[in-house]
Parts: structure tokens; C-alpha cells; sequence
């Protein structure tokens, strides 16, 4: 990752100050200065920039058409625009047009320190989410024409277009989170990041961290301010997986999150505004986990505006040939070899099992049978390999 911030400041005194408290508190960053909008748009154009903090007001080229030029040449890049008396009106444009905040002149130490840090972070998942979007978006397909999986393809259709939240439940294994990516590969979102966190797999004392981020010192190995999940998230998804696993504190600072769309780093008061779409999903029974005291209520209500149940693989039987032939196929391009085909009485036979593991342990069987069954897998490779 690029380690270059540029102040962009016709004023000489200030750019000064400016860059003398950047190199201070980023002393891993290299700190340069230009002195007005042309010369500016052509440091952009010759080296990349983590960070650029650019004045609005400077003769030849303000500030607004370089955030415009330089979005252009570095989409990527981050910009702080500098405002001066009389320029809040234009520097709430510039967020508009893709500036990350602004601060004010002559600016606060404070908020001037925090908000770099804050972009500098952002800027930094930006990049991890554009590299993995693709890569992440190949390996979700919905296999199946049952007619359960049909009506939840209809359900995405109808819901992805939408904001609204959705909760999805079923058992372990039956691709809840296939579900989740098909909403946002459909919605308006899908330019934006899908940020998965599995609630289950974070430990109850890191899940606030996790999800919110954190400042410097808020803990023992807090040792620099961190980004959380939903802040990488903004502009995108967030998919809280397991979210039935999710202590009770952090459910009310989700809560929070749905209702302002706004959340604090763990150890800091400040807000930050956050637009994100939640999608949740869960294997347990929420409303018994209300019962029990273990989950919110308003909590619930928030996040099951769409309830989608994802069928287990005994329900949805008829997809099972389909299947076979989809996971054939992606095991032998991902091995290098030829497909093996699956002869009528394999599948059948297949069919009959209880998946008790539904789609994963599916897709692990048909693994092992191409890898251990001859060229094309008989109803006797199915006994040997796959019995039950």
C-alpha cells in the first residue's frame, strides 16, 4: 500500500504547520506540499497518494475541480478538503462529489488528527474490498429449481433492489450465505463492499472491536486506531452471520447502528455516520432466544423486515442431480481434470441419503467420490466411499 500523503495549500505558513504535524503523528507516511491546483494535479498524476488534504479556496484551480481532476486520474485516492470562513456550503458539496469530510480553518489538532487517521483506515479496506470483490462474486451461485429455492429466488428479486433488512434462518450448511450474496450481487449496493463477520467464530470480548472499530489505547493491545466491519462496510452490506450468537451488549450497539445509522469506535464518543445495509442469519430460533433472554426483541424487529428460510437438502431432494453436477464440475476446473459424470443409480442412491450436513456435506462426498470412484462414479463407488 501507498505511504504518501499531500497537502495541498497555497498559503505558505499553514502548509508548513500542516505538514510538520502530519510528519509528527505519521511518521510512516512520507509528507509533501503542493502550492496550487495545477502543480497538485500532477504529484497525483505521477505517484499515489494515500490521503490528499487540499484548500477549497486558492487561485488558478480551487479546490473542487482538483477533487474532481484528481478522482478522475486516483478513484482510490482519499480526500480532507480545507475550508475557510464562508466555505461550509462548498465544503459539504465536495463530500457530495467524493471527498471523505473536511475540516475547518484554522483547524482543531484534535479532529484534524482524527479525521486523517480515520480516512487513512478507510482507505486501506476500500482497497482490500475492491481486490476481493471479484474474486468473491464468482464463487456464489444458487443451484436448484425445487420449489422452495425457486420462491427465494423470487424473494431476492423482489428485495435486492431495496434497502430493506433481511434475516435469514436455517440450518447449518444449507448456503445462508449464498443467500446473502445473491441480495447483494442484485442490489444497487453491489458496486459497494459485502463485508461477511460470523459472529460465532468472534470471541464476546473482541465482537465490539470487531464490528466497531476501536482508538488508540481503548485496550491493553490496542496499540493504533482500527476501522471495524460496518465502517467498511459503508456504501455496501454488512452480513452478520450467526448473529444469534451475538452477546447482548453488542446487539444494543447494532440496534443503534439500524436506528441512527450511526456508531462509536469502542473508546471514543465521537460518531461516526455509517450507510449501510444489514443482512443477518442465524441456524437458532430467535424467538425462543428472546424467550430465554438471550436476544433482543426490538433487535429482532429490526433486522426481520424479510424473512427468508433457507431449506435443509432433505426438503429440496430434487435439486440434488443438479448439484451433483454443479460441484462435478467446479471440483474438476478447480483440480485441472476432466468432469466426472455420475451414472443415474449413484444419484438416486445419493438422493436417498440423509444429509444430515445438507449442501457442505454434499459437496464434501461428491469431493471424495471424484477423487476415490472411477472415471464415471457408480452406485457401488457410493456404497464404498459415501456410505452412510
Amino acid at each position: 500500500m501507498n505511504s504518501n500523503i499531500l497537502v495541498v495549500e497555497d498559503e505558505a505558513a499553514i502548509s508548513r504547520v500542516l505538514v510538520k504535524i502530519l510528519s509528527e503523528a505519521f511518521e510512516t507516511y512520507e509528507i509533501e506540499a503542493a502550492f496550487d491546483g495545477q502543480s497538485a494535479i500532477e504529484m497525483i498524476q505521477s505517484k499515489d497518494y494515500a490521503l490528499v488534504l487540499c484548500d477549497i479556496k486558492m487561485p488558478k484551480m480551487d479546490g473542487v475541480e482538483v477533487l474532481i481532476k484528481a478522482k478522475e486520474i486516483a478513484p482510490f485516492t482519499s480526500f480532507i478538503m480545507i475550508s475557510g470562513h464562508g466555505d461550509l456550503e462548498t465544503a459539504v458539496e465536495t463530500m457530495r462529489l467524493g471527498a471523505f469530510d473536511y475540516i475547518s480553518k484554522p483547524p482543531d489538532l484534535n479532529r484534524l488528527l482524527n479525521t486523517v487517521r480515520i480516512a487513512l483506515d478507510r482507505k486501506e479496506l476500500v482497497i482490500e474490498n475492491k481486490l476481493l470483490k471479484k474474486k468473491v462474486s464468482k464463487n456464489y451461485r444458487m443451484i436448484g429449481e425445487s420449489k422452495a429455492i425457486t420462491h427465494i429466488k423470487e424473494i431476492i428479486e423482489k428485495v435486492a433492489g431495496t434497502d430493506a433488512r433481511v434475516l435469514i434462518t436455517g440450518p447449518n450448511g444449507t448456503g445462508k450465505e449464498l443467500v446473502a450474496h445473491w441480495l447483494h450481487e442484485k442490489s444497487t449496493r453491489s458496486k459497494g463492499a459485502m463485508i461477511e463477520v460470523n459472529c460465532a467464530a468472534i470471541p464476546s470480548e473482541l465482537i465490539e472491536s470487531e464490528l466497531f472499530g476501536h482508538v488508540k489505547g481503548a485496550f491493553t493491545s490496542a496499540n493504533k486506531d482500527r476501522a471495524g466491519k460496518f465502517e467498511a462496510a459503508n456504501g455496501g452490506t454488512i452480513f452478520l452471520d450467526e448473529i444469534g450468537d451475538m452477546s447482548l451488549s453488542a446487539q444494543a450497539k447494532v440496534l443503534r447502528a439500524l436506528q441512527e445509522s450511526r456508531i462509536q469506535r469502542v473508546g471514543s464518543d465521537k460518531d461516526i455516520k455509517v450507510n449501510v445495509r444489514v443482512v443477518a442469519a442465524t441456524n437458532k430460533n430467535l424467538k425462543k432466544e428472546i424467550q430465554e433472554g438471550n436476544f433482543r426483541e426490538d433487535l429482532y424487529h429490526r433486522l426481520a423486515v424479510i424473512l427468508i428460510k433457507v431449506p435443509s437438502l432433505n426438503d429440496r431432494r430434487e435439486d440434488i442431480p443438479l448439484l451433483i453436477d454443479y460441484f462435478s464440475r467446479k471440483i474438476g476446473s478447480e483440480q485441472g481434470t476432466v468432469k466426472k459424470d455420475f451414472s443415474k443409480s449413484a444419484i438416486k442412491l445419493l438422493q436417498a441419503y440423509d444429509w444430515t450436513g445438507n449442501i457442505r456435506e454434499l459437496r464434501n462426498v461428491v469431493e471424495r467420490l471424484i477423487i476415490l470412484g472411477e472415471q464415471e462414479i457408480s452406485e457401488s463407488d457410493v456404497r464404498l466411499f459415501a456410505s452412510k
